[in-house]
């Protein structure tokens, strides 16, 4: 019998980081991965927030990748869609590591991102920062580390099995492209 060792809400893509000279796993808006396994993962954060969290003593753990706190309307949308909300991204990342044997009394939680990258728009980096800790609060589980808020993107690399996080603020000449990405995805949810 083969024992599941990955959950994510969509096949995540696979890339060959040459800093680090190992393979790691993207996740973009909407997504989240859980493993059992040794893995990397990485993604680029304006104002949206990714929560790191492990079992420190199975080595279970994963990342998730949220835009905005929460929604009502998550029973209609397809695991991509709801994990662009934190509600949604936050329990099926919690649950996925149970489900593969983490425990939750052992949880270490890392949560990154948030930023105030566009001059002049609302402030969902600070809405998503006070869901994340609201939530983590509510679940009773303390946030072991956390680079969160300011006025710049970041790109974070999780290793899973070790807890580490590597984190590059990226300059504002990314912002751009990062603003335009958010934008885009924001005007999805608001269509469907």
């Amino acid at each position: 019998m083969t024992v599941k060792r990955e959950i994510y809400s969509t096949e995540p893509e696979v890339l060959f980081d040459r800093k680090l000279e190992c393979e790691v796993m993207r996740l973009t808006p909407g997504d989240y991965l859980i493993t059992g396994e040794s893995r990397v993962l990485t993604t680029v954060l304006g104002s949206c927030v990714s929560a790191c969290i492990r079992d420190s003593k199975t080595g279970v753990g994963g990342m998730n990748h949220f835009m905005l706190p929460e929604t009502q309307l998550v029973e209609n949308m397809d695991a991509a869609t709801a994990g662009r909300y934190g509600s949604h991204a936050m329990q099926r990342l919690i649950d996925g590591i149970i489900e593969l044997g983490g425990n939750l009394s052992d949880l270490e939680v890392k949560l990154f991102g948030g930023g105030q990258i566009v001059d002049g728009m609302t402030d969902v980096g600070e809405r998503n920062i006070r869901f994340v800790r609201r939530y983590l609060e509510e679940a009773g589980i303390d946030v072991a580390a956390e680079d969160l808020g300011l006025t710049f993107p970041r790109k974070i690399n999780y290793f899973v099995e070790t807890g580490r996080v590597m984190v590059k603020k990226l300059r504002s000449l990314h912002n751009r492209s990062i603003c335009a990405e958010e934008e885009k995805l924001r005007a999805d949810l608001r269509s469907d």
